[in-house]
């Protein structure tokens, strides 16, 4: 499924994304990403569908973050988001909560 235009862009400490964060649109997306000094929020609430492309982008740019020193607060649950953070068991920071495999 070919993606819609997906986009960012910054408002204050948000980075605003809307359309579908799917393979292309992470490719797309990724090089004006690659810096998120100063970014605390995450805002999907614009998104229509994430894919594990897109998921993959958003914990790596919360990855940044949290290197830098910040944490980012994730606002907004698009299709695909939960269903997609619990089969990679992410945190609800899309950080990766490692869960015993006897569990």
């Amino acid at each position: 499924m070919a993606s819609n235009t997906a986009s960012v862009r910054r408002n204050g400490t948000a980075l605003v994304f809307s359309g579908v964060l799917d393979r292309a649109a992470a490719a797309a997306l990724w090089p004006s990403l690659s810096s998120p000094e100063g970014v605390r929020q995450l805002d999907l609430t614009a998104v229509t569908r994430v894919d594990s492309a897109g998921l993959a982008l958003l914990a790596e740019l919360a990855a940044r973050v949290r290197a830098a020193g910040g944490s980012a607060e994730i606002i907004g649950s698009p299709t695909g988001y939960n269903e997609l953070s619990a089969a990679y068991r992410l945190a609800p920071t899309l950080d990766f909560h490692a869960l015993s495999a006897a569990s």
